[in-house]
């Protein structure tokens, strides 16, 4: 083989690694950003306002957009703080959002999670809707910056 043909294969070699190094590091990182969301939902499910609280950036915000009997859009603007309080808040059903078709998107330090659900009081059906999480990388792993969701009590899927 020439000293080209060896460069040349050396180069693709390099390059190939790299792509699959970086395909593994961003599959790892969406599994991650995912985890953060879970963690979330566990953490609504036992009432746990620590494990709650410890999901979210000290900036977190929270926006929920639905519509009202005139068909007009309403946007309500949240509080991490009242939405922890709320969770670690004894009530007699369990908060159960269950959320499938998960989608990850990772651009560096950021993550978008898109995430329809089904929100359940205890066994009982309350509404659906999606999620979208907005999450930072932070020194200590990814952390939820803001939520907007959706919310309607028909048309669930």
């Amino acid at each position: 083989m020439k000293p080209i043909s060896h460069f040349l294969t050396l180069v693709l070699l390099i390059t190939i690694a790299g792509t699959v190094t970086n395909h593994a590091l961003a599959q790892t990182d969406a599994a991650d950003a995912r985890a953060t969301v879970d963690k979330l939902f566990t953490g609504m499910r036992t009432g746990d306002s620590t494990a709650v609280r410890n999901v979210f950036t000290k900036t977190a915000a929270l926006t929920s957009i639905s519509k009202n009997a005139a068909d007009s859009v309403v946007t309500h603007k949240g509080s991490v703080d009242g939405f922890v309080k709320a969770v670690g808040t004894p009530h007699k059903e369990q908060w159960d959002e269950r959320i499938y078709d998960v989608k990850v998107s990772i651009d560096g330090p950021m993550a978008v999670v898109w995430a329809p659900y089904k929100f359940y009081l205890g066994d009982k059906f309350s509404h659906c809707g999606v999620n979208v999480f907005n999450l930072i990388k932070t020194s200590t792993g990814w952390k939820i910056n803001d939520i907007t969701d959706t919310r309607r009590k028909d048309a669930c899927p």
